[in-house]
């Protein structure tokens, strides 16, 4: 990764994760190609409005101010549009002044398979299927969900809120509780609280921002991360020694046990949320912008989800 090398945190995004592009999309949806060209041609010069990331991208794009000439991060819009019909996105892009340089539109076709060739760290969109090929193929990825009414970002921090289990650390200890359940699920995971949890499909994106946050003193790094997941005592303790562990030092940590998350992740302001279930994506989508983040398709929970099993009332162990 990135830190290490000197080579800057590459975001991808889709054009619609950076804006609101959902008329336009149910246009193409609806009423096919062709009307769709139409509309882009006729709007073209019509400003964007933000879209569910935007305000993420936005603040990610202001590190690179923090040492102009070793740029931390570099933002990739990628699109399925023609070029032709992505001129909109462009002047928007001017529009707002964003610094991107490298884009992909990829005419109709997938993105997944460009994700390799522009090195990309960490992608969000709105296409389910090239989010899941990017998670099959270990790189970090998020299906992004509608933009909450009435955000208000924060200005001068990015901060980000991760779920644990099946996002920031495997899946494995959440596919006990699903079959076997909270009791069960709690004496494994305090017979195991010295021992790591293995990598979810976002530890190496917390791990690599740990890093950046190492070259740049403490009381000037801007990004402010948060962990929100459903566990309680005593599994708390093995996530606590995991990210120990790992050596990364995250800003705050709520234990929710099983309670909803929305209200914390209101009070953080988070300029984004990765969740792995709908139960607790619903909610915090209503607040916060927030992407769900897929099980792996050769994962245990992946088979669960496949299956359809009824999830217990209480839902103490992690999302």
């Amino acid at each position: 990764m990135t830190a290490e090398s000197g080579k800057p945190l590459v975001i991808g995004i889709s054009s619609r994760a950076l804006f609101d592009l959902e008329v336009e999309n149910t246009i193409f949806e609806e009423h096919g190609v062709a009307e769709y060209k139409e509309h882009q041609r006729e709007k073209e010069k019509e400003i964007l409005q933000p879209g569910t990331a935007f305000y993420l991208i936005e603040h990610f794009l202001k590190l690179n101010d923090l040492d102009p000439g070793k740029p931390l991060v570099e933002i990739v819009v990628m699109s399925r549009n023609s070029p032709e019909t992505a001129i909109r996105v462009l002047h928007s892009l001017e529009h707002y002044k964003f610094d991107i340089s490298r884009m992909a539109f990829a005419g109709g076709s997938s993105l997944h398979s460009y994700l390799d060739a522009y090195e990309v760290d960490l992608f969000l969109s709105r296409a389910l299927d090239d989010v899941q090929s990017a998670i099959d193929n270990g790189i970090p990825a998020a299906v992004i969900c509608d933009p909450p009414k009435g955000y208000n970002p924060v200005k001068d921090q990015i901060r980000i809120a991760f779920d644990g289990d099946s996002v920031l650390f495997s899946d494995e200890s959440e596919a006990i509780f699903k079959e076997k359940g909270l009791k069960e699920f709690s004496a494994h995971e305090d017979a195991h609280r010295d021992t790591p949890l293995p990598d979810g499909p976002f530890a190496k994106l917390l791990k690599t921002l740990a890093l950046l946050q190492k070259k740049i003193p403490r009381n000037r790094w801007p990004v402010r991360i948060a962990l929100v997941t459903a566990r309680s005592s005593p599994a708390h303790m093995r996530v606590i020694n995991t990210l120990r562990n790992w050596d990364v030092d995250i800003d705050e940590a709520f234990f929710m046990g099983g309670r909803p998350k929305d209200k914390v992740l209101k009070a953080f302001r988070a300029h984004i949320f990765f969740d792995d279930q709908d139960v607790h994506l619903g909610p915090a989508a209503k607040v916060v912008p927030a992407g769900k983040v897929p099980y792996k398709s050769s994962s245990a929970m992946a088979r669960w989800e496949g299956k359809k099993v009824a999830l217990p009332v209480v839902l103490p162990a992690e999302s």
